[in-house]
């Protein structure tokens, strides 16, 4: 039985999409099947049997709960209610919760200037943030664990230039240039705090510091502080930085920063913000890593005014997102939220849940609250009681809900008359429930691995076609191969002979063949990626100041030259060239008049791309400068070749579009008899 060759491509579709849905799978895959485990058990054996864990009842002890606010962009020139909301969480949600610590994951300033393109260090920006921690004294009700995000690094030569004001106005910067471990005692258990700063040095200003990275000297740092902490007692570890480790490059041969966490066993979760909730279309940004932590992305102060609220609990790690000032507060510690149970992490402690005595919820407000009730499922509404702080507590029989999913209700209000509601799942037997697909993907993944792939794509869309076509052209003017035969009015048939009739063109072809080709290799811009700084933009990577950046975020920067521009441009110039070659096949021999308005509307597409490119070197201008701009082949001299290669393809002579036209007019005999003119005679009908 003959096999078509449609069938042979779908075949062929439906075997790389398998794989690549295999391999998607596999990547946001949460289930406790972690990397080497054998080596992990071996290497934290000791460890974990040096724990002890106790019975879960109405005792505060073992108890401990932090804040996290992340992305506070305190800017000079936008929306100044950042600053004065920051002041009153300073003041107020600080006062009521009284974490154990704060901690403050990053973009701490905003660093843009007014036009929101340009990027640098503004020292007034540093002393706002400053002077509301001094001001509120929040400084003597917590500890202020603060961390620098890719715009407190925007524009910055190395941790000790003069515009490094995280260095003097940040709290922890004065004492630790980059990463570092804070711990604390409470509750009869000792947490450590590690700050993992993957800010890239040195630090160009904005788009190319969206991605940070984890050199060999800071992973051991690291792994120094995490040995530390573990030698010093440490029962319970949080992580915490700016990049979700997704956006974290782990160059210089060292393990990801991934492993590293994951291959201490007292590392509950690593929380970060950066992403922003995806501009709001990722609300809830968590997952389950392969190495059995949570990771947790926190959404920004800057639009939302996010906070977080975290707490171990005998063992067990909970947290709540919500909107700065929604009071009262809630969380529930025991029973567990079903969904961010770690059975690798929490194994133990989950077995004294299951056997507790007492629901455990801890609740909040800038008032005194007036009550706490909990019911499960559908069973009548029982009133907790108050243990100390914010710990109210209700018997329970758990042996009840032994078995699947249940849902575990609470109500508080307070004197204000405020009330909220939160209901969760829980689960005592260890029955999961799945996180969604995109937060999955956005923190499991690899943010460079994925620009690469975006880059690739779109270069082959650029090229591969043409490159094909081209082929297939030869293939029929040599006599190997019978020309086209597709049905006339199928659209599949028309771009088939615009972007073959634009291959056989060969002052057109080959810019476009040579111009994605050199983004792959070539410098993209000279200039002052740092202020006073001469470097190079490569898609590989940036060299500035004696140093060099691994490529990551470049990639995508490229992706979207070829997406927005390149690749269109292509399209505009394959149906300038046909409608070239249709006008010169017209059998009426007249030159038809058009009025200017009929040309400005036929190049609409032309005039669009254009704009967009010369809107894109704007902005590229305003980034890094007039040098920048000046000797910019992305950007800038891609305009001018493009204007170039449109007027060539709508003033194409005749004696260019021949061949093709033999191919396409239906006549095949013409591509011989054009093919053995002589010169002297093209030249006088082209006249």
């Amino acid at each position: 039985m003959r096999i078509s060759k449609s069938a042979i491509f779908f075949l062929l579709f439906i075997l790389i999409f398998s794989i690549l849905v295999a391999n998607v799978a596999n990547l946001v895959n949460v289930n406790d099947e972690l990397q080497d485990y054998e080596v992990y058990e071996r290497r934290n054996r000791e460890w974990i049997n040096s724990q002890k864990l106790f019975p879960i009842g109405d005792s505060a002890d073992h108890l401990i709960w932090f804040l996290q606010i992340s992305d506070i962009h305190i800017s000079i020139f936008h929306d100044s209610s950042r600053i004065s909301e920051l002041r009153e969480f300073c003041l107020k949600t600080v006062n009521a919760i009284k974490p154990a610590v704060v901690l403050a994951s990053g973009d701490l300033t905003d660093a843009k200037s007014k036009n929101n393109m340009g990027s640098r260090q503004f020292l007034k920006e540093w002393e706002f943030y400053r002077n509301i921690l001094e001001e509120t004294q929040v400084l003597s009700k917590t500890r202020w664990l603060d961390i620098r995000g890719n715009h407190d690094n925007f524009n910055i030569a190395g941790v000790d230039s003069k515009q490094n004001y995280y260095y003097n106005y940040s709290v922890q910067g004065r004492l630790h240039k980059r990463s570092y471990l804070h711990q604390v005692s409470q509750g009869g258990e000792k947490y450590s705090f590690i700050a993992l700063d993957a800010s890239l040095t040195p630090g160009p200003r904005r788009p190319f510091n969206f991605v940070g990275m984890l050199t060999k000297a800071e992973s051991d740092y690291v792994t120094k502080l995490a040995e530390q902490a573990r030698e010093n007692g440490g029962n319970y570890t949080i992580w915490f930085g700016h990049y979700p480790t997704s956006c974290i490059i782990a160059s210089g041969g060292v393990s990801s920063v991934r492993s590293l966490i994951g291959r201490y066993s007292e590392s509950v979760a690593y929380v970060c913000g950066h992403l922003h909730r995806m501009g709001g279309l990722v609300p809830t940004m968590y997952t389950i890593q392969k190495l059995g932590f949570l990771e947790l992305e926190l959404g920004d102060w800057k639009d939302n005014r996010m906070i977080r609220l975290m707490a171990i609990d005998h063992g067990l790690f909970s947290f709540i997102d919500t909107p700065h000032g929604r009071w009262p507060l809630i969380l529930i510690t025991n029973p567990k939220h079903a969904l961010y149970i770690m059975p690798k992490r929490e194994a133990a402690a989950r077995e004294h849940s299951a056997v507790s005595s007492h629901i455990r919820v801890l609740a909040f407000s800038v008032s005194k609250i007036i009550y706490v009730k909990i019911r499960i499922n559908e069973a009548p509404w029982n009133e907790a009681y108050n243990v100390k702080g914010p710990l109210y507590v209700s018997k329970w029989d758990p042996t009840t809900y032994k078995m699947g999913i249940h849902y575990i209700h609470v109500e508080v209000k307070d004197e204000d008359g405020r009330i909220q509601k939160i209901s969760q799942p829980f689960s005592l037997d260890g029955t999961k429930l799945t996180f969604d697909l995109l937060p999955r993907f956005i923190l499991m993944s690899n943010a460079s691995q994925v620009f690469q792939f975006m880059f690739a794509f779109m270069l082959v869309m650029c090229i591969v076609p043409l490159c094909l076509f081209r082929f297939f052209h030869r293939l029929v003017k040599d006599g190997r191969m019978s020309p086209p035969r597709l049905n006339r009015s199928s659209v599949l048939r028309l771009w088939i002979r615009k972007l073959w009739v634009l291959a056989s063109v060969d002052r057109i072809y080959y810019p476009l063949i040579v111009y994605p080709l050199y983004l792959t290799c070539g410098p993209w811009s000279v200039g002052e990626i740092i202020e006073g700084h001469l470097g190079a933009i490569f898609a590989w990577g940036i060299v500035v100041n004696g140093s060099y950046l691994p490529g990551s975020f470049t990639y995508f920067y490229g992706y979207l030259q070829m997406f927005l521009c390149q690749f269109p441009m292509t399209l505009i110039l394959a149906n300038c060239v046909d409608k070239r070659l249709q006008y010169q096949l017209s059998t009426s021999g007249l030159k038809h008049t058009r009025s200017l308005i009929r040309l400005v509307i036929n190049h609409i597409p032309f005039i669009l791309i254009v704009s967009i490119q010369m809107l894109l070197a704007y902005f590229f201008w305003l980034a890094y400068g007039t040098l920048a701009f000046i000797i910019g082949p992305l950007r800038t001299w891609s305009i001018f070749l493009n204007v170039i290669l449109w007027w060539q393809a709508i003033t194409l002579p005749e004696k260019c579009t021949r061949e093709a036209a033999a191919i396409w007019s239906g006549t095949s005999n013409k591509l011989t008899v054009s093919v053995n003119t002589n010169t002297a005679d093209k030249q006088e009908t082209d006249l």
